[in-house]
């Protein structure tokens, strides 16, 4: 009997790159296999002080653990699933695959609130005008082109519910901070502060399965928040990095999803659902 042929990965479709350049991000269902997440899992509560089976001993709100390059993490950032993903949104060549998934704030059921939970976006690269120590990442700064992070991945590494600290995702912020970052240029800006930036727009949270991963474009205001539910809540957050800079003029108009949805919100225009 012949050997059956690979299917490839399918990419998204357009409908769903419309939703990720109207509302920011995109949800893909199983882009890992859970039995990834378990062994990822595992390899994760060795390195913790606390025990998996004994709630007793889960006295913090959050742990922070990274970087992790092991197989298992390797494999659950890299299915073609995602990198077919990543071609879609960013541009088929125009961007490094991940050798590790940074770090893992894992998030545990406690009545304090964890100290983390602020509205913000990721920032990128470091301050070049000396004045600011390169190793304080709350220095670094983000620019309207976005240098140095093409997308920000949620992937979650446990079954994540209303209830589980899911991360909290403004919907459409990445237009309100595109125009707050251009008057700052390639200089881009450090230390926000934006509890207020898009604070009407509405709120989705990124929950799912184990496996589920979201893929948000880099200006979307994100926040963590307390864990209300009974089981640790394990997700990493890295970036993907560009292979070159997004640019918001190109002679050829081969511009990717994340800089349309930057085009389109320093035009005042709306992407078409």
């Amino acid at each position: 009997m012949p050997a059956l042929e690979q299917q490839p990965a399918c990419a998204l479709s357009d409908a769903q790159v419309q939703q990720f350049i109207h509302d920011g991000f995109v949800r893909i269902d199983r882009a890992f296999p859970r039995a990834l997440a378990d062994e990822c899992r595992a390899i994760l509560w060795r390195d913790m002080p606390c025990e998996a089976d004994d709630p007793a001993t889960w006295t913090q709100p959050v742990i922070r653990l990274g970087y992790y390059g092991q197989e298992p993490f390797r494999k659950a950032v890299n299915t073609p699933v995602l990198h077919a993903a990543f071609d879609r949104l960013v541009g088929k060549g125009r961007w490094y695959p991940r050798a590790d998934l940074g770090t893992f704030p894992v998030r545990f059921p406690r009545p304090e609130d964890p100290g983390d939970a602020g509205w913000h976006v990721d920032l990128s690269f470091p301050d070049a005008s000396g004045t600011a120590d390169a190793n304080d990442f709350l220095s670094w700064r983000v620019n309207v082109t976005s240098r140095g992070r093409a997308l920000l991945m949620l992937l979650l590494f446990s079954d994540v519910g209303e209830q589980d600290a899911p991360t909290r995702i403004r919907i459409g912020s990445h237009r309100d901070m595109a125009r707050l970052l251009e008057p700052a240029g390639e200089a881009g800006m450090s230390h926000l502060v934006l509890d207020e930036v898009a604070a009407d727009q509405p709120q989705a949270l990124a929950t799912g399965e184990a496996g589920t991963v979201y893929l948000c474009h880099p200006f979307v205001i994100h926040a963590a928040q307390p864990h209300h539910g009974s089981a640790p809540r394990f997700m990493a957050q890295p970036p993907l990095h560009p292979r070159e800079p997004f640019r918001l003029e190109r002679e050829d108009g081969d511009y990717s999803p994340v800089e349309i949805a930057i085009r389109l919100a320093l035009q005042g225009g709306r992407p078409q659902r």
